[in-house]
């Protein structure tokens, strides 16, 4: 396997710039996940990497070898692709064993009754029946090797095209969006199997999605990407307890970090009317601030249902509850204080709190919120940029 360095690499499509001047440099056997919404430019980078798409400007080394002006299929990648791309008139043996068969392709090939049976004489082989036998059993699908895929369930179909990716054993594995077309269950199986299949493997892996929840549980680290741009590259924990701006912080998190309009006093941070001392972590970031307006970002775990004589507490009314099983999101409106979301469908001045089990408030109850300023981060209220101080602890 390989690592892989992207060197100001940048795509554009016309006057469009769809990636703008990348680096980014993964190590040999890391999981990536390149995340992000819709056309911020992912599943470009992604098929860059493949050879799919040019290169605009920049450069793409894999394991030392720059690859960017090669042909697909002298990259040594095996590419997962959203629709599984399995050929419908093949069994699951032959569309795994498909990779391997091309590998000793022949000109005769093309002549219907040669190329048949010669495509089977190296489809029984016993050096390519083996990997083929091995690879099913891996993936759970020896009992499925002699049905074809319209007969499969789409979980089925995601580990028929796993397999015909694993039997190469490539230096790099690009999976665009792979589980998108799955239900919910069957999304969170997939996950299970594909970390798994990593750590067997041991191979790296470059996986697009725009699902956070498939980036924080699969990825040893994440880019997430915006308007072509990287916002932030780092591990899970790193992003999801320190982000880099207010667009990562809100990105991050079911629900995402609430954002609430602050400003700094002397040690002390001012919500509204309430004053609150601000921990000894947050103070080389408020110093930053130079006692000016900031962006208090904290998460709804970090917020509680206080007394209503706690006198460090926010006061607000109830909008709404959602109860989700193993606890309930409480969205408040504060009374006097106001936030900043970027997001059309959240009320300004409206915060979100996790509460553990079923919560019994009902819309329009008016509560004291509690905050936990141990877990929160500051950010300018200029650039939304983050200010300088130590990594928050998870929540």
């Amino acid at each position: 396997m390989a690592s892989i360095t992207l060197n100001h690499v940048a795509k554009h499509f016309g006057s469009k710039v769809a990636i703008a001047d990348i680096d980014l440099k993964v190590e040999d056997g890391e999981f990536l996940v390149l995340l992000g919404p819709s056309g911020c430019g992912k599943s470009t980078l992604l098929r860059m990497l493949a050879g799919l798409e040019t290169v605009t400007s920049g450069e793409i080394d894999v394991g030392g070898r720059r690859v960017d002006q090669l042909p697909p299929s002298a990259r040594d990648m095996a590419f997962v692709f959203q629709s599984y791309a399995l050929y419908p008139h093949m069994t699951v043996r032959r569309n795994i064993a498909f990779p391997l068969i091309m590998r000793q392709f022949k000109w005769w090939f093309h002549i219907p009754l040669i190329g048949g049976l010669a495509k089977r004489r190296v489809e029984r082989s016993p050096e390519v029946s083996e990997l083929v036998e091995r690879t099913a059993k891996t993936l759970s699908l020896t009992e499925l090797l002699d049905r074809y895929p319209r007969t499969l369930s789409g979980g089925q179909r995601q580990r028929v095209a796993l397999g015909r990716a694993m039997v190469r054993k490539p230096e790099v594995f690009l999976m665009d969006e792979p589980l998108s077309n799955l239900d919910a269950k069957l999304r969170s199986a997939m996950r299970a199997e594909i970390t798994r299949l990593h750590g067997r493997v041991g191979g790296t892996f470059v996986y697009v999605t725009h699902d956070q929840v498939e980036a924080m549980t699969m990825g040893t680290r994440i880019a997430l990407l915006r308007d072509g741009v990287i916002q932030q590259f780092g591990t899970p924990r790193e992003i999801y307890t320190s982000p880099a701006n207010t667009y990562v912080a809100r990105f991050i998190g079911t629900p995402p970090m609430n954002l609430i309009e602050a400003r700094v006093e002397g040690e002390a941070i001012r919500i509204g009317e309430a004053l609150l001392p601000l921990p000894v972590r947050l103070l080389p970031a408020a110093r930053t601030a130079g006692g000016g307006a900031v962006l208090l970002g904290i998460r709804p775990g970090a917020l509680r249902i206080a007394s209503p004589s706690e006198a460090d507490g926010l006061s607000g009314l109830v909008s709404f509850v959602e109860h989700v099983g193993a606890e309930s999101v409480v969205a408040v409106g504060l009374a006097r204080a106001r936030t900043a979301h970027e997001e059309e469908d959240q009320v300004a001045g409206e915060v979100m709190i996790t509460a553990p089990g079923y919560s019994e408030l009902a819309p329009g109850a008016a509560v004291t919120i509690g905050l936990d300023l141990s877990e929160a981060v500051l950010f300018s209220a200029e650039t939304g940029q983050r200010l300088s101080g130590e990594p928050a602890t998870a929540n």
